[in-house]
């Protein structure tokens, strides 16, 4: 094989010089090579301008996937701190066991629970110290969950016997069904409870109708305290299935009589729409996931949608309101966080924000676990 000169003409690496096939000069004959008959159909077409070969359509860069982003939020509008309500900060608000529940252990990264007549060992992040019931006591739990351990995250039951559907519970006079789902929960969050008895507080001190809104309601437990304390509620949620149950905890709460509107839809759109028709509550309750989805496919992300939430929030209060509670579940933020954005948003009406977490007491008495964050207006 005939080789080349290196670089600059002079020796140095030499590299092969492709040679021309035997066939190259020769005269063409008429016929075509014999490379294999062409498939009917497969003949290439003549080129022109613009069209795309099939070489370069298989080696061309494909189309991006399309990405779900959402616009940048807008830029804040200034505001005077001296007219934003005042704050006190931390406060711990404790719940201790009840007859359908308690906390009974927890370490190593789980928790033990008493959720009714079933014991319950699922994953907790928080429950880093050790366990001090005996090994025995985890192994004999009703149901175990194990995967994720993200707090939407999927992952899969394990039962000690064949499931049940649902089981009741109750809190106070308040009736409703447990249920397993595939996202570790079962339909209470019991350090809610310290909501719950001083939001009833708060409307039975109001001496007036009370028009309470409940975003990100989920199984209606808040809806049917407040319900039940002498409220008419707004009860919104994107999730037709918690519309559904919340509707059965209705019924075995035995409050159809209670004037509340169980709607299924986007919080966002909905708070605007309110907005829009003038509509105005005395109470305000958000339990906003970290990350969700609307009925048609909306878009929620706390760190990017709340202050826009919250703005719209403030919209809806009354002059003379009497509370605003958000409650967020991501441990690894901070309070500190979320109370300045809501004395921003609230700035205005006066009053003081109470932040803080919220906590499970140990059945013991000994330990606490902390579950979720929360902020409180009120004036």
């Amino acid at each position: 094989m005939a080789t080349g000169k290196g670089k600059n003409g002079k020796p140095g690496n030499k590299r092969p010089v492709r040679q021309k096939p035997a066939h190259a000069n020769q005269a063409y004959s008429g016929k075509k090579p014999a490379y294999g008959k062409p498939k009917p159909g497969s003949a290439r077409k003549p080129f022109k301008p613009g069209n795309k070969t099939p070489e370069l359509t298989e080696f061309s860069n494909p189309k991006p996937p399309r990405q779900d982003v959402s616009p940048p939020p807008p830029l804040r509008k200034k505001f005077d701190i001296q007219d934003c309500p005042q704050s006190s900060a931390p406060i711990m608000l404790e719940t201790s066991p009840w007859d359908d529940y308690a906390l009974l252990d927890m370490g190593n990264g789980e928790k033990l629970e008493q959720y009714g007549k079933f014991v319950i060992r699922r994953p907790e992040a928080q429950a880093m110290g050790a366990r001090l019931l005996p090994q025995s006591a985890w192994d004999n739990a009703d149901a175990h969950f194990s995967g994720d351990m993200e707090e939407e995250g999927p992952g899969r039951w394990h039962f000690k016997n064949e499931p049940e559907e649902t089981w009741p519970m109750a809190w106070q006079n308040i009736k409703f069904l447990g249920r397993f789902t595939s996202f570790r929960h079962t339909g209470v969050f019991p350090e809610q409870a310290a909501h719950w008895s001083w939001m009833a507080e708060q409307i039975g001190k109001a001496q007036k109708p009370f028009k309470l809104l409940n975003l990100f309601g989920y199984t209606g437990v808040a809806s049917l305290v407040a319900a039940h304390a002498g409220a008419e509620v707004t009860h919104v949620d994107a999730s037709k299935k918690s519309i559904v149950w919340a509707r059965e905890n209705q019924a075995l709460s035995q409050l159809e009589d209670r004037p509340i509107r169980w709607i299924c839809d986007d919080a966002m759109k909905f708070v605007q729409r309110e907005i829009r028709r003038g509509n105005k509550y005395d109470g305000i309750l958000l339990d906003p996931p970290k990350f969700g989805r609307g009925p048609d496919g909306e878009r929620w992300d706390i760190f990017e949608d709340l202050p826009t939430m919250l703005d719209c929030c403030a919209d809806l209060l009354k002059p003379d309101a009497g509370f605003s509670i958000l409650t967020v579940y991501a441990m690894r933020a901070s309070f500190m966080g979320f109370q300045e954005l809501m004395r921003e948003t609230l700035h205005g009406h006066g009053g003081i924000i109470e932040a803080g977490e919220l906590f499970l007491r140990e059945q013991a008495g000994n330990r606490a676990l902390a579950t979720s964050l929360f902020c409180r207006w009120r004036p």
